[in-house]
């Protein structure tokens, strides 16, 4: 093995990277994990990944009674770094797979090289970017990004909530709402819905589900909570309150994959990683992807970290073929 190569080094550090890192350390492949750098994209993109954003979390196998989803980022950090895994706060900024061993840029530090990548960037929340609406998003006061993670907690059931979006997303999420939620209000900037015609019909026909067409979100009202939301109309721009306890943000989502423009590394239309057969493994040997980052159907932590697993396992088997031990 040449000296000063890794063997994995792991980008990102959410729910895939760090699982990555705890089966990679284990298998005494001594990974490297690049965790990232906080910063606005327009909301806060956060070390850790979306939990970073999220209070309670219910769903995750294990937390019998909840976890907060900053604690639970960082258990999982604390059980790879048991097993050496070593950690750098920085990100990587520009990939060269054209050449073995890889190299990879980071944002301030030097150079990395690598005989495999495990990419685990995971995927931003579009938000709207209005101010109170991230100060309730960071803060659990009952504006979300995700109905599925959030929408059964209790500050939920029976509550007037709101969603926002028009595609297959917003109506899957606030199908979901409609079986705790009081009322599901659909907000939405045009006269009709750009999901497809079953989906409409399906969250239609549920009785506490009221739509109001050509508007948008203009501001979020509360303070420790969210009390409501300004709505403005897209045609007379004239402006309302509507009373609401929770806030879904249901405008899709965006993979972080911009640090791999001309890499080489196939991506969807979408911008999410490619994948092959079914596995972690993209089309340049040597380089994995995991997590939300090729993922642009379940987006859970539960699933992340699965495909985490499953990337550090081709990574082992991929440079144990390569004589990498």
């Amino acid at each position: 093995m040449d000296k000063g190569v890794n063997k994995v080094v792991i980008i990102g550090s959410g729910p895939a990277g760090w699982t990555a890192a705890i089966y990679a350390a284990r298998a005494n492949l001594d990974p490297v994990v690049y965790v990232g750098v906080p910063k606005q994209d327009p909301g806060p993109v956060l070390p850790g990944g979306q939990l970073m954003l999220t209070t309670e979390v219910e769903n995750f196998p294990g937390f019998p009674h909840g976890v907060q989803g900053p604690e639970m980022m960082a258990l999982f950090r604390s059980q790879a770094e048991r097993f050496k895994t070593r950690v750098i706060e920085d990100d990587i900024v520009r990939c060269d797979f054209s050449t073995t061993p890889f190299t990879l840029h980071p944002g301030e530090g030097p150079t990395i090289r690598a005989h495999s990548v495990i990419i685990a960037t995971g995927a931003v929340a579009n938000w709207l970017g209005l101010p109170n609406e991230m100060r309730l998003a960071s803060s659990g006061g009952g504006v979300s990004a995700c109905a599925v993670c959030d929408g059964a907690l209790p500050m939920f059931r029976g509550a007037e909530v709101a969603v926002v979006g028009g595609g297959d997303t917003a109506m899957e999420e606030a199908a979901y709402l409609t079986k705790f939620a009081g009322t599901v209000h659909m907000i939405h900037r045009r006269d009709s819905f750009r999901a497809s015609k079953i989906m409409q019909e399906r969250l239609l026909s549920r009785p506490n589900v009221k739509v109001h067409w050509n508007k948008t979100v203009v501001d979020v009202l509360g303070g420790e909570k969210c009390e409501g939301v300004v709505l403005e109309d897209t045609i007379t721009k004239a402006r309302s309150n509507l009373a609401v306890t929770g806030l879904f943000i249901a405008i899709g989502h965006t993979p972080a994959t911009k640090f791999l423009k001309d890499s080489g590394i196939e991506l969807l239309d979408t911008g999410y990683v490619a994948l092959k057969c079914r596995k972690s493994t993209t089309n340049i040997p040597g380089v994995f992807a995991a997590g939300d980052v090729a993922d642009a159907e379940y987006r859970q932590a539960i699933t992340a970290a699965g495909m985490g697993c499953q990337a550090a396992l081709d990574a082992e088997r991929w440079l144990a073929a390569q004589g990498v031990h």
